[in-house]
């Protein structure tokens, strides 16, 4: 057998056989790559009426309200809102396009309930909501790592398929030998 043609053969069962080898593992789909996340989003309730939508965004002790019009969310720069959380009332200060309230202490993990109140020249509105919060996720959660046991599959069954392919490999060129020899 000449080696063009055993190298051939080798080539064919190798790529019969390697298919399988790129085949997405648990977690790793290989697809579109998924968005990726800047960062943890801040907590953040919503308040909505017909006439006002209100979000409020909390980082640590400050909260940044965007108060839009609910028919064309055009933003409101020139209103007064009043904040009711959890039984204190804070007044929101202008700041740019946004309100801003310093709370006393940093609220503590749970649902707390908040009421907006919005004068926006002759409109007065009452918008309710609720601001929902969870501890934090531990960051200090291990990340997927393949065991020993994985790789040791996987390179066992590559030296199966060496074998295989050799003994396969050696069986044709013995073959063909004997019928070349019995010929002559």
């Amino acid at each position: 057998m000449k080696t063009s043609s055993l190298l051939a053969a080798f080539a064919a069962i190798a790529a019969l056989l390697m298919p399988p080898l790129v085949h997405a593992g648990e977690g790793h789909d290989h697809g579109d790559a998924a968005p990726t996340s800047t960062g943890p989003a801040l907590p953040r309730f919503t308040a909505v009426s017909e006439t006002f939508e209100l979000v409020g965004v909390l980082n640590g002790k400050q909260i940044t309200l965007y108060l839009d019009r609910a028919a064309d969310n055009a933003p409101v720069t020139d209103a007064q809102i009043e904040l009711e959380i959890a039984g204190a009332k804070l007044k929101a200060e202008k700041h740019e396009d946004a309100f801003e309230i310093v709370l006393a202490a940093e609220p503590k993990p749970g649902v707390l309930p908040i009421t907006a109140t919005v004068t926006a020249g002759q409109e007065v509105d009452l918008l309710a909501g609720e601001l929902d919060l969870h501890e934090e996720a531990h960051a200090d959660e291990a990340a997927h790592v393949h065991s020993w046991k994985e790789y040791a599959g996987w390179g066992a069954g590559a030296l199966a398929a060496l074998i295989a392919l050799i003994l396969i490999g050696r069986r044709i060129a013995a073959g063909r030998q004997r019928t070349t020899g019995a010929v002559a």
